[in-house]
């Protein structure tokens, strides 16, 4: 188990990103395809929540076994790998957060989830041409890229790794700092109306989970793949702050 993964260039396709996914896997199928991706050459980076909420959580293990599929892991992740491990978790506050699907598995079945959810990184860099793209799935907690990425290898902090998966603080003030050593750090967890770039930082979960849409980044560009809905399928910059 890794807390911190690197992955190479794509010098065959695309790399694309997503943000939160929360069961809905067939709804993303849906909104790949709408994108002509191709799974031969193409590749998918997941900010994490891959599961609770939607009808297909179940499906995560599948996912997980496609070579072009990469997620870090989400907050939501991590409360299924605490509940399993007995660790302190409000259970109540965990079924109506929609893991009420994970709680109800035969702990054998759930042993399944949990030894895939930990082989997820906190943190994930990508190479680009242009530059490195980190994701996580909510904020760094150093201004510094490569700050975080020695503090996930060398230190495992739990403090570090809980303002990986659970910030909003950048959202609620519109921190606009710049996280220094990437091009761009691609994150979820908050629901946006639409994907929002505070500084370098861009706020990929438009809620397509719920009555939103996914967005699809196509990291080379940072360009948005993926329009509201009703709109044509067109390349178009993230807004900014």
């Amino acid at each position: 188990m890794s807390r911190f993964r690197r992955v190479a260039a794509n010098s065959h396709g695309r790399d694309l990103a997503v943000g939160d996914i929360h069961g809905h896997f067939r709804r993303l199928v849906q909104c790949l395809d709408a994108v002509g991706f191709d799974p031969k050459v193409d590749r998918l980076f997941s900010v994490g929540d891959l599961v609770d909420r939607g009808p297909h959580s179940v499906e995560v293990l599948a996912w997980l076994q496609k070579p072009w599929f990469h997620a870090v892991q989400g907050n939501h992740e991590s409360l299924a790998i605490t509940h399993f491990n007995g660790g302190q978790l409000d259970l109540e506050m965990y079924r109506a957060a929609g893991g009420g699907w994970f709680i109800d598995l035969p702990r054998d079945e759930q042993a399944h989830f949990v030894e895939q959810f930990l082989q997820l990184p906190i943190a994930l860099e990508l190479q680009t041409d242009e530059g490195l793209i980190g994701l996580l799935h909510a904020d760094s907690p150093f201004q510094d890229w490569a700050v975080l990425r020695d503090s996930l290898l060398f230190d495992d902090d739990a403090r570090v790794r809980e303002i990986c998966q659970w910030s909003r603080q950048r959202l609620k003030e519109g921190d606009t700092q710049v996280v220094e050593g990437l091009r761009a750090l691609l994150v979820g967890h908050t629901p946006v109306l639409q994907a929002k770039r505070l500084g370098n930082v861009w706020h990929l979960d438009t809620g397509g989970w719920a009555g939103g849409y996914f967005s699809l980044m196509d990291v080379a560009t940072l360009q948005l793949l993926t329009p509201e809905p009703g709109e044509p399928a067109t390349l178009r910059p993230a807004p900014s702050a």
